[in-house]
Parts: C-alpha cells; structure tokens; sequence
C-alpha cells in the first residue's frame, strides 16, 4: 500500500509541475491483470492515450493470467462500495455483474460512434445487457493456437504439423533434440486452454454439441474419452517443473529454444514481439492440428462501474478512446489479438496479425467462430469451473480418461 500512495503522490507532484493537478473527476481507476511485459506494454498505449486528453490514470494491477485473482479483489472492492472505473473482464463475468445491477451505461458515446455496425456480433453478446452498452471490447483473441520456435522446427525437418498424428510425430523429434517438446504452465487455465482444442480438434460439431450446448452424450461419449487419452499423451511431453508456472514463462521457453512449442492463445504472440523476434524467421504462429477453419475466442472487455455522476465524462471518453480504431490497431498490434472493430485494417499487423483477422473473419462467415470454453466465452462460470477441475485432475493423473469422462458429465450437469 505504501509504494502504490508513493506512486500517487509523484504523479499529483508531476501534474503539479506542469500547471495544476488533474481533478478526481478527469481520472479512471482500472483493475486489470495485464501485468506480463507484453501485456503490459499494450496497456500502456491506453494509457498514454488517455493522458493526451488530460485523464490521469490510477493502475491497479492484479497479476494472474487467467483473471481470477482480479475477480477476488474486484468483488471486495464492489461489496465495500468503492468499485472503481473500469474492469478488465471476460465473458460471462460481465452478464453476472451486469445483472447485479452493478454496471454503468455507454449508450450515449455508443450511439455517437455507431458501435452496433462495426462490432461483431459475437462479442456484443457479452458488451450489452439487456438492451444497453455496459461494456468496451478492446480486443478479440482467438485461443486454438500452437507457438512454435523455428530453430527447432526446421531441426526436426520443417514441416507444420496438420494433424495429431504429425504433432506427436514433431513432439517425439523435439525431445530427441534435448529440448522440452511442450511449454506449458500447470495451472488450471493453462490446461483448460489445450483441452478447449482438442476437443475443437475432435471436430467443430462435437466442440459446440460438448461445451456450447452441454449435451451430455458428448460430454460422456467415447470421443470425449479420446480427448482425455490424447491430454495424458501431450502431458508426457511436458516438464517435470510446470507446476504453478505462469504463461509467459512458458512462452519464454518456447523464446530462448529451451522448448519446441506452446498451445496457448495469441496474447503469448506479445511475448515474442516484446522478445523482437519475427514471425516466421524466429517462431512461427498456426492453429492446433485438426481446428482449421475453425476459432475459438474470448474477447477482453472493460466493463465499465457505476460511478459518481462527475466521473461519468471520464469513463465515457475511456470507452471512446478504446474503440477507436487508430487505437485498436495500436494496441492490438502490440498485444498480438484482432481487433474488436471489423474496420480496422490489417496494414500495420504482422504475419501472424494478418492472420488472425482473417481467420476471425472466415470462421465467422461459415459459422465456425465459437466462443472459448476455457476462457469463459462458451458458458457461464460454474459450469466453466466445474470442467476445469476435472481437466486439471486428468491433466495431472489423478483420474484415468474413462473417469474423467463421468466426473465430467456429471460435474457440469450438477453446475448448471
């Protein structure tokens, strides 16, 4: 507590020096977990934005990938009556919210800037409660991706693998090498985040019959067995020390070539361009072997809390300055997802930007773009809980796939 009023009090001695102190009224507060240093440098083009139209900003940081930690700190601070100004936030997290009444209203710069002609559909979803804009998409991340470092890949002969079989085969050449074959971090999240596609893997139809419509054959089939049997075969594969390890750690790995690959969503890609490495040349980006055509996504939103009716301006300018589409191609550039509008142009966007915008925009045209189940876009948060646990126990042995398969037919029915 003492170095964040530390940081306070030079900023308001900054603000001092140059002609007089930002009022509490031209200041957001913002929770996010956005605290790696890809993450972290994205942020920091909102933030600067912000400061050039005199907003000052109030960080409040909670380190964890997955947002569940910032969810904890989040409800104390709403219970206590001091919410602050925006939320980073996904999903179903932000319906919860919204039906407690606790969110604010962006109709008005909505309306202004025409927000229902150029977000897709998918997302306003979660942007709007009953009728009304509660919510600023900043971005859409697509999650069924594979980071693999190139070194290693034209070592082992080259070729991209494009089914499950040529994984295996490429992971069997990473581990002749001498390196880790998956970079991976143990913690719920992380293995959800495979599972997602290699149940998607499994086909698209059994991905939405499983995690969209909970239909219970295919939560307790024989295919939902072979995805538990194909997590046991990638957790070989693994490191004897991911337990616990964050993200982009794992992306570090896969980095420095201490690793072959990583299945994690894009947002590991601003680890790289953080890294100033190239795709293509140093890693290269594709989708996991058999989810062609298909993509899964969560969208990170900031929901916006009531606030006093003087910090309201603010809030509303912080919401405008992020659908921006200047700004959301400069900060999704950095952070490595697709833009939230579908008018940004993918001029400025590397390789693997340019291919992720049009992999949204084709899965979106045949139908295939679903939101993610480990990530809180396919279901509400109970039942997204209960199939982590029986993910994170399978993942880590303590349940065979045919167990697994009835704890997890079972723990979502008792979740909905």
């Amino acid at each position: 507590m003492r170095k964040f009023m530390t940081t306070t009090a030079m900023a308001a001695l900054m603000a001092m020096a140059v002609g007089g102190i930002a009022r509490a009224a031209d200041s957001v507060e913002v929770l996010h977990w956005w605290t790696s240093g890809g993450e972290a440098a994205a942020l920091d083009v909102l933030k600067k934005d912000l400061e050039s139209k005199n907003i000052s900003w109030t960080d409040m940081p909670v380190a964890g990938g997955g947002g569940t930690e910032a969810m904890t700190v989040l409800r104390a601070r709403v219970t206590a009556g001091n919410a602050p100004t925006a939320v980073q936030m996904l999903g179903f997290d932000i319906l919860d919210w919204a039906k407690e009444g606790a969110l604010g209203n962006l109709d008005e710069i909505a309306a202004k800037e025409g927000w229902d002609k150029v977000i897709p559909t998918a997302l306003q979803q979660f942007s709007k409660y009953d009728g009304h804009w509660i919510a600023a998409p900043v971005n859409v991340h697509s999650t069924n991706w594979v980071w693999i470092n190139k070194a290693a890949l034209d070592k082992a002969g080259g070729k991209e693998p494009t089914s499950w079989e040529e994984l295996v085969a490429l992971l069997d050449k990473f581990k002749e090498q001498g390196i880790t074959p998956v970079a991976h971090g143990g913690q719920p999240w992380q293995d959800a985040t495979i599972f997602d596609a290699v149940v998607l893997s499994l086909g698209k139809d059994f991905y939405k019959q499983a995690f969209i419509d909970l239909d219970p054959a295919a939560l307790g089939g024989d295919k939902m067995k072979e995805a538990f049997d194909r997590m046991t075969k990638l957790r070989g594969y693994v490191d004897d020390n991911f337990s616990g390890r964050d993200w982009n750690l794992a992306s570090a790995m896969v980095i420095e070539g201490k690793a072959g690959l990583q299945f994690m969503g894009d947002w590991a890609k601003g680890e790289f361009v953080k890294a100033k490495k190239v795709p293509g040349t140093d890693f290269v980006c594709m989708r996991f072997p058999g989810t062609q055509g298909s993509v899964t996504f969560n969208s990170d939103q900031f929901a916006m809390f009531k606030v006093a009716a003087d910090k309201v301006p603010a809030q509303l300018q912080m919401a405008s300055a992020i659908e921006s589409p200047t700004f959301q191609s400069a900060f999704n550039v950095v952070k490595g997802s697709a833009p939230a509008r579908t008018d940004v142009p993918d001029t400025d966007f590397d390789a693997c930007g340019k291919k992720a915008i049009k992999d949204l925009a084709d899965a979106n045209a045949s139908g295939s773009l679903y939101g993610s189940m480990a990530h809180g876009h396919a279901n509400p948060a109970s039942v997204k809980n209960a199939i982590y646990d029986v993910v994170t126990r399978q993942f880590n042995g303590e349940l065979s796939s045919e167990e697994a398969v009835k704890e997890l037919a079972a723990a979502v029915e008792a979740a909905k």
